[in-house]
């Protein structure tokens, strides 16, 4: 067993439970540090680390562990600086807690005052507050820390620079006596070093390790986009990079698993390892990424630890990583023997802080930019596709292919036969309108890629189109033998022509390859099915007898 794992650190079977459905594999420098010494010690704790090392698991897994819920009163204390950390630690904490019913709730100014009451009135284990709205509460008698036996201060030295001080030594001495104390600051200025003599009883000091450099030949750069956005902006990266070689670093194993398993639907090379894969497997994958057969490896940091893979083209960073540290082993692997590489890094808005702390750290320039719009992915794809085509020319297509294609001309004119082609094979790739939104917060606006998918004459002409008026120009598009249906359903739904087949999918069983010629309209959609499967459409999507039917045969 891997002495760094979480299983040796003393957690109970539940707290490991909850370690596991959060996805974690392997603690941090400071967890692996401080969990044993608040387990299996009563010593107070002092640790020197920084923002975005996990310390907020650090000391909240080993609080849930040792609590006990149907102890009475507020257990634990944990104060930080802002109102978006009270916010931030208190979800964490509540992620931790497993089945264990311990509450943790955030306190602090600019919420009401009543919010608050009806909340500290329910039950809370464990408040997560700023010094300025704690002190309010005691001042009023809403809240009383003689229950307590942990006080944790997160980030001492930016309270300290904040002023709270004073705040934190009245909140201090208003607790109960015998409670054990932690406190977590990047620094040790003398006021707080003060602070812990006055305050805490025999304590140990736990320090973490500095960052290192930067790799010189690596290319740093960060997207920040919406949570939900990742996926897609990572299949533009991919789909604008001429030859793609490289990792794809998510936090959990079902990161991993969600984030490769989409890969390979979307036809990617694509594999996944992480802890709960099998060695053989392993082996397995590793060598197929070696020797390219799969040029898209998605892996947590533990599974990929002691890789000899360094010639990548690009390292992404799915996930932000925890710390310094993580960051720089994950770039490290591209940017090597004189070659370059990219470092590419997708952050969600709440994650700057912790992004400019790595970058603080690491010495680095790291270069926000823009996701690839559509248009701009579709160009990349086409010049791709010229290129392949010209070198299947050069090298030779074959007799039955030039017998084809002489009986194909004697019928149709060259151009069209060409285009028609194109079309058979690439129509998924190469038409705006199967690309999901993606919300590209680089300017930090509202911005919907669907407003530069067509040119403002196409968007108005779709406007003014009336449902009549579309049913009769898209229901005469139908495939011989098939039954064209109408469906009131359609981009104002948030469909696109991949996710409206996947709805069909879902909702009916149909194989998508079986539902063909669909296409959509603001206000609705059209495709056609085989005979035999209309039946099941219809009872599939018209199951409320009192509303009009989602689908009907089409009109002609």
């Amino acid at each position: 067993m891997d002495k760094n794992n979480f299983e040796i650190l003393g957690f109970s079977k539940s707290t490991l439970n909850a370690i596991k459905s959060k996805g974690f594999e392997e603690p941090t420098e400071i967890q692996a540090k401080v969990i044993p010494t608040i387990l299996t010690t009563n010593l107070d704790l002092i640790g020197i680390a920084q923002t975005g090392t996990g310390k907020t698991a650090a000391f909240a897994l080993p609080l849930i562990d040792i609590l006990d819920e149907k102890q009475p009163g507020i257990k634990a204390l944990v104060l930080v600086p802002t109102r978006e950390l009270a916010v931030q630690v208190s979800d964490e904490i509540n992620s931790l807690r497993g089945t264990k019913e311990i509450i943790a709730a955030p306190i602090y100014g600019g919420q009401s005052f009543e919010t608050q009451f009806r909340r500290l009135k329910k039950g809370v284990d464990i408040i997560v507050g700023t010094p300025g709205r704690i002190i309010d509460h005691l001042n009023r008698g809403t809240i009383n820390f003689q229950t307590i036996s942990f006080v944790i201060l997160d980030e001492a030295d930016e309270m300290l620079n904040m002023g709270f001080i004073e705040d934190i030594e009245n909140i201090l001495e208003q607790t109960n006596s015998n409670k054990r104390t932690f406190l977590f600051s990047a620094t040790m200025p003398d006021r707080i070093l003060k602070l812990t003599k006055k305050y805490m009883k025999k304590s140990e000091l736990i320090k973490t390790k500095n960052s290192g450099t930067t790799i010189d030949l690596t290319e740093q750069k960060y997207f920040e986009v919406r949570e939900s956005d990742k996926f897609e902006s990572l299949c533009r990266i991919i789909d604008t990079t001429a030859e793609f070689y490289g990792i794809v670093f998510c936090r959990t194993k079902t990161d991993v698993d969600f984030v490769s398993g989409r890969l390979i639907d979307r036809g990617y090379d694509a594999e996944g390892i992480h802890g709960d894969i099998s060695q053989n497997f392993r082996e397995k994958t590793l060598k197929n990424f070696r020797i390219r057969k799969v040029n898209i490896l998605v892996a947590t940091d533990v599974a990929a630890r002691g890789l000899d893979i360094y010639d990548l083209t690009h390292v992404i960073n799915y996930s932000l990583p925890q710390d310094p540290e993580s960051y720089l082993h994950r770039i490290g692997r591209t940017g090597r023997a004189g070659k370059e590489g990219t470092a590419i890094t997708f952050i969600s808005p709440d994650e700057n802080r912790k992004l400019n702390f790595i970058k603080s750290i690491t010495k680095t320039n790291i270069r926000k930019e823009r996701i690839p719009k559509v248009d701009e992915v579709i160009n990349f794809k086409k010049t791709k596709i010229v290129n392949e085509i010209k070198a299947l020319i050069e090298y030779g297509v074959g007799t039955n292919y030039l017998i084809l294609a002489e009986e194909m001309l004697v019928e149709s004119d060259p151009h069209l036969i060409v285009a028609a082609l194109l079309k058979y094979n690439f129509q998924d790739t190469l038409e705006e309108e199967n690309y999901a939104k993606v919300h590209d917060l680089f300017e930090k606006q509202k911005y919907t890629e669907s407003d530069s998918y067509s040119s403002k004459g196409r968007r108005d002409r779709k406007k003014k189109e009336s449902f009549s008026e579309g049913r009769q120009r898209f229901s005469r598009r139908e495939d011989k033998g098939k039954i064209r249906l109408f469906c009131a359903l359609g981009k104002k739904d948030d469909f696109n022509l991949q996710s409206f087949l996947e709805f069909l999918n879902e909702k009916t069983g149909i194989p998508k390859g079986r539902i063909s010629g669909t296409q959509l309209s603001d206000a609705f959609s059209f495709f056609n099915v085989m005979p035999e499967d209309l039946d099941t459409v219809m009872k599939k999507l018209n199951k409320k007898k009192s509303a009009r039917p989602l689908v009907e045969v089409a009109k002609n």
